[in-house]
Order: structure tokens, then sequence, then C-alpha cells
């Protein structure tokens, strides 16, 4: 361990009692100790000088830890470098100001590092601002009028907390941010009070629906009225909306029109339902009697009469479900063709020209036949099986001919 100098070597006590302390090449004054021996005025300026060396290890210990940024760490040492150097203290001044040429080093290496790391910072702080920016200007042009509010708060409030850019870039930036933002606000405002037009006229176009409603709510016109209510439903659908709880104010008076109306025409259709159910088991049970005697037609006047007298009774009964209507019908038809397709056979069975349009149809066949038998008997003669074939199938077509004209001729004469 190099041993201390002793402050002789760096300083030395005039007659007159001034200190002296050499720097360099050159000696200046420090002062006076009043009634101090020269080892004691020494003594005093040492402890000034030894006061000095505390400081500069101090201050390198905090430059060295980082706890001065680098300008104010260059600042501190050429301010302490040149105290150190102008000091009114007895000691080696330029081996204690020389303690500090390291830092030199240090923080020119510690500035650096700011400034790299400064950099990514301002580089990660500028891309999360560009990203919160894209974002913003796309709410600015987006209709997301509910939650949209919120989004640019919690943006704004995250956008506080990030470091700052250089003034220019920073402000820039803000623009685009704050544009968004004003964009989205003014779209919003218009969006609304176009919202509140449109809600104004679904709720005058609504009211007037329900007027009308009103107007039908006690008609018994029960087709054209359902009709109505219908298409005055479709106009409720296309009338837009008047807002969530006006909307349901006002469905529930419409509705509950139309339900007053619609279970009145339930009670109504029921007991309908109930009479026409009666009237249909008495026509099924005077149909069944009708079917039983007049059916099948054998005497043509009397079964006349017979369905004339139902008919009477049958239609006094009244309606029957309409699901039913058809089948009855059907049944009362089929009573009524049964007897006029028996009036019909009675009428030719009894027309002598019809008989004889008959006969002579029978005739007709029966001359037809013989001739093919004797063109048959030829063919057989001779030998002419093709002949044979055809004549013999023509034999056996008019012979059904024949057969059916004869049955028609003894109907008649029954």
């Amino acid at each position: 361990m190099t041993e201390t100098p002793r402050p002789s070597a760096f300083g030395r006590v005039g007659e007159d009692g001034t200190v002296y302390v050499r720097v360099k090449d050159t000696e200046r004054s420090v002062g006076q100790v009043p009634d101090a021996t020269p080892e004691q005025a020494l003594a005093f300026f040492q402890r000034r000088a030894d006061a000095l060396e505390v400081e500069a290890d101090l201050l390198a210990q905090r430059v060295r830890n980082g706890a001065v940024n680098p300008d104010e760490a260059r600042r501190l040492v050429q301010t302490l470098r040149t105290t150190i150097l102008e000091a009114n203290a007895v000691g080696d001044l330029e081996g204690i100001a020389a303690r500090l040429d390291p830092l030199t080093e240090i923080i020119q290496t510690q500035a650096d590092a700011r400034r790299e790391e400064k950099a990514k910072i301002q580089a990660s702080t500028r891309a999360r601002k560009e990203e919160m920016i894209a974002y913003a200007e796309k709410l600015g042009v987006g209709s997301d009028w509910g939650s949209g509010v919120q989004k640019f708060r919690d943006l704004l409030d995250e956008w506080k907390t990030l470091p700052r850019l250089d003034r220019a870039s920073d402000d820039e930036l803000w623009h685009r941010f704050s544009t968004a933002r004003t964009t989205y606000t003014r779209r919003r405002k218009t969006h609304f009070a176009d919202l509140s037009v449109q809600q104004e006229q679904a709720r005058e176009l609504k009211e007037a629906i329900i007027a009308e409603a009103e107007g039908l709510a006690q008609s018994t016109d029960w087709g054209a009225t359902a009709s109505a209510f219908r298409q005055l439903m479709n106009r409720w659908k296309v009338a837009g909306g008047a807002g969530r709880h006006v909307d349901d104010g006002l469905w529930t008076r419409f509705r509950a029109i139309q339900d007053a109306f619609f279970n009145r025409r339930t009670e109504v259709f029921t007991a309908q339902d109930e009479e026409y159910q009666t009237n249909l088991t008495a026509k099924n049970e005077l149909l069944a009697d009708a079917e039983s005697t007049i059916l099948p037609v054998s005497d043509v006047a009397k079964a006349r009469g017979a369905y004339r007298d139902f008919i009477q009774q049958f239609n006094a009964i009244g309606r029957v479900p309409t699901d039913q209507v058809r089948s009855v019908e059907a049944r009362v038809k089929a009573i009524e063709t049964a007897i006029d397709e028996a009036d019909k056979r009675e009428w030719a069975r009894t027309d002598p020209q019809t008989r004889a349009r008959a006969q002579e149809t029978v005739n007709l066949f029966s001359a037809q036949i013989d001739k093919l038998r004797e063109q048959l008997s030829k063919a057989e003669a001779k030998g002419d099986k093709s002949q044979i074939s055809k004549t013999t199938s023509s034999i056996a077509t008019y012979q059904i001919w024949l057969d059916q004209a004869q049955q028609t001729l003894d109907d008649l004469r029954a």
C-alpha cells in the first residue's frame, strides 16, 4: 500500500502564517489560521483536502451505481473537479481530482445504454400509440355506439400512462388519435339524432296502427277483420323501432287489442263448432236413413218423392263443420245421382226407338259374324293360315260386341 504523502509535500506555511498549496508546478495561498502553529495550520487545511477526497469517492460510487443520470453526472464531475483543484486545502489535489477521471468512460457507457434503452422505449411507445390510433380510427368510422365511448376512455387512460416522444412526433400522433375520437363523437351524435327522428316516426306509425286496431276490435266480420289485423301486423313489423321502453308499451297495447278480438272470435267459433257438430250428427243420421230407404232405386217416382222429403229436412238442419261439408254433400249427391241414373235407365227401357236401335245393333253384329264365318270356311279350305288367324280374331271381337249388345237388348225387354 502506498503511503499517503505528508502535508508538507504539498504545502507550506510562510513566516507570516500564510498557508500555501502546491498544484502541479504552481503554488498559491489557501489562507491563514490565527493563533495556530504551522503544524496546526497545515493540519486544518489537510482536513479540507480529506473531505474533498471523501466527496470524490462518494460521487464516484453514485456514478458507478447509476444513481445519477449521465448529464447530471458530467456536470457534477466537472464541478467537483474544479472545486478540488481550486480548493483552499492542502493535499494531493491533483491526485484527488484524478480519481474522477475513470468516471468519464463510465458515464459515457451509461449514457449510451440510456440512449439505447430510451430508443427502445420510444420505439415501443410509438408502436403502441400507432396501434392505439389504428384501433381508434377503426372505432371512429364504425358503428359501435354502445361500448365505443368506454373503449375511447380506456384508450385515453392508457395514452396518458405512456411516455412522451419528441414533441413533433407526439403532437402528430396525438392529433391523429384526437381526430379519430372527434370523428366517432360527431358520428355518434348524428346517429342518435337520426335515430331519435326515426324512433319518433316509428312511434307515430305504431300509434296510428293501434288506433286502427281499436276501430276493428268490436267487429264481428271475423274473416275480413282477421285479415285486416294481419295487415296491421305486417305494417307494425316494418314501422321500425321507437325505443325499447316505448316499443314495449306500444306492443302491449296493440297485442291486447288483437287478443281481445281473436279471443271473442274463438268463443264464437267454439260455439259454432258445437252447433255445427250437432248438425253434422243429425244430417248423418238423416243421410243414413235416406240411403237405406231410397237406395237401391227400384221405383223412380217413389224414390223422387222420398228424396224431396229428405232434402227438405236436410236443408232445415243448418250448417256443418267446414271440413265435413264436402263428404256430406258427396253422399247427398250420390243419392240424387242414383235416382237420375235409374230414371234414365227406365226411360231407355220403355222407349221403342231405343229398343229398335238395340235390336238393329244385335242384327248387325250377327250378320257380320255370319260373313266372317263364311270367310273362315273358305280360308280353311284353301289352307290359308294367315287368313284363318286374322278371320278368327275378328270373329272373337265381334262376338264380344254382340254379347254386349244382346245384354243391352235383354235389359230393355225386362
